[in-house]
């Protein structure tokens, strides 16, 4: 609870991940992927009730041996490629009715700690902003990224900026890394999204914004875990 305003944790994870199968529950220097999100997300001082979505037994079965909650079975129609993802936490709020807040937290993001996920939430109290997301700095800034035409030729995203030769003449950007999403319960099930124009950013370290999603993710990861 935060300001008297009572907060609920969702943990979304199908079972049909396509770049790595059974990503979710895969080993990760010895824990499941899942369970380092469950970790952090049971640390927190603001989450008062912290559950798991998901559409697959397996999932489910993992989650509770870290002490998840698993109160419903995800549908089908909602583990889909092209589910989308807020619909996903809108049907886990009215599952589990009665809370202020919702942070969501994928378990893709196992460097991500408790303190990231309270300074977010808190961020969305101590500013009045309808939600909060968690961002970082890309490892290639967008004023160097072009498309590509049918001739084959490069076609800057900026056209009317003239490219510079040192990154640090470009404007800062920052990239959603996808660890953690905070809103007022109400305004989400209005919006519909967690991004709007009032949507505050909390900034993180790339070294806790890793996000796994295909085998050269968890290589690296591990590779930092040993170190």
């Amino acid at each position: 609870m935060i300001e008297d305003k009572k907060v609920i944790g969702i943990i979304p994870a199908r079972g049909n991940s396509k770049g790595v199968p059974k990503k979710n529950i895969k080993s990760l220097s010895g824990t499941p992927l899942i369970g380092w999100t469950i970790k952090e997300a049971r640390k927190s001082k603001y989450i008062d009730k912290l559950i798991l979505s998901s559409d697959n037994q397996e999932i489910i079965s993992v989650a509770k041996r870290y002490g998840l909650e698993a109160p419903f079975l995800r549908p089908s129609e909602l583990a889909q490629d092209d589910t989308i993802p807020t619909e996903v936490i809108i049907h886990a709020l009215k599952k589990c009715p009665g809370f202020d807040f919702i942070v969501v937290l994928q378990p893709t993001s196992p460097f991500r700690k408790a303190e990231d996920i309270d300074d977010a939430i808190w961020k969305v109290v101590d500013s009045g902003a309808p939600a909060c997301v968690s961002v970082t700095l890309p490892d290639k800034s967008p004023y160097w990224m072009f498309g590509i035409d049918q001739k084959e030729r490069l076609t800057s995203l900026f056209p009317d900026k003239p490219l510079a030769a040192n990154r640090q003449e470009h404007p800062l950007v920052y990239a959603l890394n996808g660890a953690v999403f905070v809103a007022n319960v109400k305004f989400l099930l209005e919006q519909r999204s967690f991004i709007c124009p009032e949507t505050v950013g909390y900034v993180m370290p790339r070294s806790r914004s890793i996000d796994i999603d295909d085998e050269m993710d968890f290589l690296l990861a591990k590779a930092l875990i040993e170190e």
